[in-house]
């Protein structure tokens, strides 16, 4: 049995899992205010109540993984910066381990995701996958040959971060026309309000009646009466989308590239027309090499998943 933690800006969760199976999770709040010291005492807290909750002791589980955000140094599971909480070097798995007493090993929350989906979710079944998560940026993970690849000091993967417009946005890491500057979440709110703009008779007033209360579903709500605007917002999104995809599969050519997100709920209303846009641009022919888009299967659960699968595979070796 191994528990599995997902740290995140206002709560952290916890889940025991034994051979996969999600035998009892449990979440508690996190704060900025509170120092990395005070943050791993309430992770280990966490650990405890999550093995309770599950009919256990802590004493009963092998390792402690955990999906931080930021750039993460698995090697060493050090949170090398993480500007949420103003995190600099800390080394949040030795700061878990001292008050636990287990193995605790660090992962970026991303990866760990990507690693969840890979053995549970929709990329179980596929040795080589890429998980993107489309939130307000854009993140991921990438497995190859069944297991996860995080790059040189695991700083790899920052799939948000390559560029699909020269000179384009500028994104908040300082560079112009990142991938999540027009792929995110965040992104599509800011189309979808242009849109508006232009479009004051449109649809997207009806769901979104304020250009405050837009949010990421507000143009599919719209797309589901035939609205122009919304014809629109969404053909460059889903463009916007696209290209980072063949990028993607153009570089690593998974079998599978998933998609997660609040905007993954969207089913097959995303993926059909995702698929007739990427797979006529793909370098070399999806019938040669078949590539699979699907939605992520986990949800928010997949970085619980994954952060334990990650300390599972370390204690392996």
């Amino acid at each position: 049995m191994v528990i599995g933690i997902d740290l995140g800006g206002m709560s952290a969760k916890g889940a025991l899992l034994s051979d996969g199976k999600l035998l009892g999770k449990t979440r508690i709040g996190t704060s900025a205010e509170r120092s990395a010291e005070e943050t791993a005492r309430d992770l280990a807290r966490l650990a405890e109540e999550t093995a309770a909750r599950a009919g256990y002791n802590l004493a009963d589980a092998e390792a402690i993984g955990i999906g931080a955000p930021g750039v993460v140094d698995s090697a060493t599971g050090t949170v090398v910066k993480w500007s949420n909480f103003g995190w600099e070097n800390v080394p949040l798995a030795a700061l878990v381990r001292e008050k636990t007493g287990k193995d605790v090993f660090v992962a970026n929350d991303a990866n760990a995701a990507a690693l969840g989906e890979s053995r549970y979710g929709a990329g179980k079944g596929y040795a080589d996958s890429v998980l993107v998560t489309i939130g307000t940026g854009i993140g991921g993970g990438i497995i190859l040959g069944g297991k996860l690849f995080e790059g040189y000091r695991s700083a790899g993967a920052e799939i948000g971060h390559m560029t699909i417009r020269l000179g384009g946005k500028k994104c908040t890491c300082g560079r112009r026309g990142c991938y999540e500057c027009y792929a995110s979440t965040r992104a599509l709110i800011r189309l979808t309000v242009s849109r508006m703009r232009k479009f004051p008779q449109s649809a997207l007033w009806k769901y979104a009646p304020s250009e405050e209360r837009a949010d990421g579903t507000t143009v599919f709500s719209a797309l589901a009466e035939g609205d122009p605007a919304a014809k629109l917002v969404f053909a460059e999104f889903i463009a916007a989308l696209g290209d980072g995809i063949v990028n993607l599969a153009n570089l690593l050519r998974p079998q599978a590239i998933l998609l997660g997100g609040g905007v993954s709920a969207e089913g097959e209303t995303l993926l059909a027309p995702l698929r007739e846009y990427v797979y006529p641009r793909l370098y070399v022919s999806e019938k040669y090499a078949p590539l699979d888009l699907l939605c992520a299967a986990l949800g928010n659960d997949a970085g619980l998943y994954g952060a334990a699968q990650y300390a599972a595979d370390k204690q392996k070796g």
